[in-house]
């Protein structure tokens, strides 16, 4: 008896397993045939026990990639450098292209995996992507990305569209008339789910003033704990708001000057009205609820409070003795001045403290030159490669030469070590740069670097 494919791949498998004689198949041939064709099916996308015929895949007019281009996906799809995978899909995202039919499988696939690259993915699958994903739940989540860049005003992404067209209606508004974008969201409002409201209101980010102030704070006050965290840390950036200054009563007393000392206490409780303002009560693991509470009331005061209250500018407070809860205060000043994009506040603190989220407040230049101290200063090891991974490319300047150098000094002594930092080097370095390569060791990781950076500039030229 010859097997259908709509029996599915668990009937498959338990034929391979007893035998084809004991299930009724014809032969191991069958057996195998049918196995190909489930396996085609299921790359295919089509729905496990789905017989009937599959509606035509509808067309696309996007035009499609350079055939260049197209083949170095494949390449990346099919192991080399994977890692430039995102940095592919951006330049292709960005020219509005259309990838290949028949890399379709394998891209969404990828995107199941990794959720930074699906907004790109929406717009270079085009429509035969969002075909595909409609036969398989597990691409499912392209159909909640926005398909494109809004080239009009229209109003029918956002009464028609997906949750991502709609959100990219509403940027393009608010980017065109930020007060007309904002009057839109407050009028449908009470009709959003709660998972689109909160991915809304972050659109307000872009050019938040204090006409925005109304409609966040009565944001607060809504049932889904992330609609009123965003709409919290949008306040936040505006240091006149009401939940400002209510942030900044609350901050008045807990943290106090005595000479050349700050003495903190934590809040004894989480009332009602701290978690409308966004303070949430319960804690991650491993942090006590008081220190938790203390952390997001300095993290949600406004930072120009602070030297009018203590007497002191940001660079003298962050060296300031703290007896009990020190770490909470820093903790909580590093999120607000990573939250209300501060420069001053974040040069202070990482004087203290360089974190890499700090870096990302400071001017590029500075930003580079920052980097690279700690580069040529510090220990090459995994916290430090962490670190660098978290500031954005492209790299020039010092921070470019300074990585360079330090793979060489540690090739032979950390060789793990000096091959990761080559590679990040490789990925995030200005494929436009010129590099002194020929002053430092002829050694393998400077090589593989060396062809990072000729693959990803030869993958731009292909765009152009």
């Amino acid at each position: 008896m010859r097997l259908d494919r709509r029996n599915g791949w668990n009937e498959l498998v338990s034929t391979a397993l007893v035998g084809t004689e004991r299930r009724g198949a014809d032969t191991p041939f069958d057996l195998l045939e049918q196995a190909a064709a489930q396996v085609v099916a299921r790359r295919a996308g089509e729905r496990p026990g789905g017989g009937s015929p599959l509606d035509e895949a509808p067309a696309d007019g996007t035009p499609p990639v350079p055939g260049p281009a197209a083949d170095r996906l494949a390449r990346l799809l099919g192991g080399e450098f994977p890692r430039v995978l995102p940095e592919w899909l951006e330049l292709a995202a960005r020219r509005s292209l259309r990838v290949p039919a028949r890399l379709l499988p394998q891209l969404l696939a990828a995107g199941a995996r990794d959720r930074s690259i699906r907004a790109d993915l929406a717009v270079v699958t085009g429509a035969r992507g969002r075909w595909l994903a409609g036969l398989n739940h597990e691409w499912g989540y392209l159909l909640q990305e926005s398909s494109g860049a809004q080239e009009s005003l229209d109003h029918g992404p956002w009464e028609f569209g997906t949750r991502g067209d709609r959100q990219t209606f509403l940027a393009a508004l608010r980017a065109a008339s930020p007060g007309d974008a904002r009057d839109l969201l407050e009028v449908t409002w009470a009709k959003e789910n709660p998972d689109d409201r909160a991915v809304f209101i972050g659109v307000l980010a872009h050019g938040l003033t204090m006409a925005d102030e109304p409609f966040l704070e009565k944001a607060l006050d809504d049932r889904r704990r992330e609609v009123r965290q965003a709409a919290a840390d949008l306040l936040t950036k505006l240091p006149d708001s009401r939940l400002g200054r209510r942030m900044a009563e609350r901050a008045a007393g807990l943290l106090t000057r005595r000479g050349s000392r700050l003495d903190a206490v934590a809040p004894a409780a989480c009332d009602s009205v701290m978690e409308r303002d966004g303070v949430r009560s319960r804690p991650p693991a491993g942090t006590g609820p008081r220190s938790w509470w203390l952390q997001q009331v300095i993290a949600h005061t406004p930072l120009g409070f602070w030297p009018g209250h203590l007497g002191a500018d940001p660079a003298e407070l962050v060296r300031m003795t703290i007896g009990d809860w020190a770490r909470e205060i820093h903790m909580g000043w590093i999120r607000a001045a990573i939250l209300q994009d501060d420069p001053a506040w974040a040069r202070a603190l990482f004087d203290v403290e360089p974190l890499t989220d700090l870096l990302a407040v400071l001017p590029p230049d500075e930003r580079s030159w920052r980097a690279a101290e700690i580069v040529r200063a510090g220990n090459v090891d995994g916290q430090l490669i962490m670190m660098l991974g978290g500031v954005p490319g492209p790299w020039s300047g010092p921070l470019a030469a300074a990585v360079l150098q330090r793979v060489a000094d540690i090739a032979s002594s950390q060789p793990w070590n000096a091959g990761e930092l080559a590679r990040l080097a490789g990925e995030r370095l200005d494929p436009a740069g010129h590099y002194d390569l020929d002053q430092l060791p002829d050694i393998g990781e400077l090589r593989t670097a060396a062809a990072l950076l000729r693959f990803r500039s030869d993958m731009i030229k292909e765009f152009s």
